[in-house]
């Protein structure tokens, strides 16, 4: 089985969008990658190992191994443009890995308990807001996948940015431009049937309270 962190390229010398179809015509993905001292460099990948890849949640968040031409280099994968109707990868960005500069990686949200969560108990239902978030850190303190523990929110609790338990050296930039940032994450709201079920206690209530009098 091939490396999943592992993409082989070969150096593409032309650029622009005709160039970029040639390529795609041939069943291959154009791609780039920069950053780092060195040049952005146009490089050309083979389309079916792209999608058995991109297939590995871990890919989108891991430090990969670029070799292009033989000459492996350490990068992120920075972006994917898709084809809106097709399933075929239209273009990816690279960028080089240097150990001692911080990345900014978005990296996939693991929901766990949801099976125990308190609201889904009482009849609530978890809603994602986000699927995953941007972090920043250094590259050997990268996290595959950040988990977000909803056991214990009741019906109308939500969990924000800020409650997100990081690793140590992993931060959440957005949360640097103030309490207006503290994106909601996930919540649990309250069903229909849940409020149904609200509205016959209360009439029970007022028909009891009526009895009273």
């Amino acid at each position: 089985m091939a490396n999943i962190f592992e993409f082989v390229a070969e150096k593409r010398d032309l650029s622009g969008k005709s160039a970029a179809k040639a390529v795609r015509r041939n069943g291959n993905v154009p791609a780039v990658v920069y950053g780092g001292s060195a040049a952005p460099q146009s490089i050309v990948l083979s389309h079916n190992e792209v999608i058995k890849h991109l297939e590995h949640e871990a890919v989108y968040s891991h430090i990969l191994d670029l070799t292009i031409d033989g000459k492996t280099e350490k990068a992120i994968l920075k972006d994917i443009q898709r084809h809106p109707a097709k399933p075929i990868v239209m273009h990816m960005d690279f960028v080089r890995v240097d150990k001692k500069h911080a990345l900014k990686v978005h990296v996939p949200l693991h929901f766990i308990n949801e099976d125990i969560c308190v609201g889904v108990k009482m009849g609530g239902v978890i809603t994602h807001a986000m699927v995953d978030i941007e972090v920043s850190c250094l590259p050997a303190v990268l996290p595959e996948y950040l988990e977000v523990d909803l056991a214990a929110l009741d019906i109308g609790d939500s969990i924000h940015l800020s409650n997100i338990v990081l690793p140590k050296g992993v931060q959440i930039p957005v949360l640097a431009q103030g309490g207006n940032h503290d994106h909601t994450v996930a919540q649990v709201m309250k069903t229909k049937a849940v409020s149904e079920d609200e509205d016959e206690v209360e009439v029970a209530d007022d028909a009891e309270s009526d009895a009273e009098e």
